[in-house]
């Protein structure tokens, strides 16, 4: 059984070494990541079974991201081949008051140019009960935005539970439309969503009161109202979650979430992270243990703490993907923050 889906753009990561700035590169480390991608290899290292859509060129660079997702135990099948380039991004890692920077390259890409009518979603979809995407994938391109709709139609039709992730990009958002005008019919046919502190706000205008990101200042209560304001706004919301990062420094973070549902509003514990490794992928972390979360426990609240545990250890992780065991999450989970050795 494929169990969950994801669609949306993978990408070559290309980062100075260590905690290098971009003009000192001499050399670049290669991975690759990307948000929906970090999602379902999350939840193939959970023990998930999963799918992961997206097109990639038909040369080398296409071959070698594949074989880096099938590593995972992520499924390949329906990937598409075509176009003329992969989409890179490159990651310049920030420590103590220097932030991180993320350089896009990815115009003209594979996936950028993909178009309605290449992947054959009923195929995808066999056997799956979950579909993901993120607000990453239609500010892509005006093309990509519609492929993504396509595929949000298809997995309704076919019953399938629909999770968004609202992750603004500014630095995409060029195409045409503003954001807000695109997401409102793609969030609407979602049942699930999840967001950061300011993504509600970027996309919708819907402002935490009294929260104060930059300073780190951030009370959990205070997004209740957020919440509230979506679910007002896309009654098919069963779920909404946002992740609370408090920001000290580019080294040291607090992290945790709350999760509403329409019978209660939950906060999850908040985790002091002293030394980050690479905070790339967090939020999908947090999504990828979220959606493990909501199909394994009877429970939301146990499935909110899973999440936030989850995505505090990829701190710790270098590269996108979140490589820890579901019993890892569930010693931190248990109160068990002590890093001791494991012999």
């Amino acid at each position: 059984m494929t169990g969950v889906v994801a669609f949306g753009e993978i990408m070559l990561r290309l980062a100075p070494p260590g905690f290098g700035r971009i003009p000192q590169a001499r050399t670049f480390e290669a991975i690759y990541g990307g948000g929906e991608a970090n999602v379902v290899a999350s939840l193939a290292n959970f023990g998930e079974a999963t799918e992961y859509v997206t097109r990639l060129p038909a040369n080398d660079l296409g071959e070698a991201c594949i074989a880096y997702l099938r590593a995972f135990n992520i499924g390949t099948r329906h990937i598409v081949r075509g176009g003329d380039r992969i989409g890179i991004y490159f990651l310049e890692t920030g420590a103590a008051q220097r932030g991180s920077k993320v350089i896009y390259d990815r115009t003209g890409s594979a996936f950028a140019t993909i178009q309605p009518g290449m992947i054959n979603w009923k195929a995808a979809f066999e056997d799956a009960d979950w579909f993901h995407w993120t607000g990453i994938t239609p500010a892509v391109s005006q093309s990509a935005a519609a492929a993504c709709r396509e595929g949000i139609e298809a997995a309704k039709r076919l019953g399938l539970t629909v999770s968004c992730d609202m992750n603004y990009r500014a630095k995409l958002w060029k195409w045409g439309k503003p954001a807000g005008e695109v997401m409102q019919d793609l969030v609407s046919m979602s049942d699930v969503a999840i967001g950061n502190e300011e993504d509600a706000e970027k996309v919708f205008g819907i402002r935490a009161p009294g929260a104060d990101v930059v300073a780190g200042k951030i009370n959990p209560e205070n997004y209740r109202t957020v919440c509230e304001s979506l679910a007002g706004r896309f009654p098919g919301l069963k779920k909404i979650a946002i992740t609370l990062r408090g920001s000290l420094s580019a080294s040291q973070n607090t992290w945790s979430a709350v999760l509403w549902t329409p019978e209660e509003f939950i906060t999850a514990p908040t985790y002091d992270i002293h030394f980050i490794v690479d905070r790339v992928g967090g939020g999908d972390a947090f999504m990828g243990g979220l959606i493990y979360g909501l199909r394994k426990y009877a429970g939301a609240e146990k499935a909110l703490h899973f999440a936030v545990a989850a995505s505090c250890l990829k701190h710790s992780i270098w590269g996108d993907f979140n490589q820890v065991t579901a019993a890892e999450v569930e010693t931190l989970m248990s109160g068990d923050a002590s890093g001791r050795v494991s012999r």
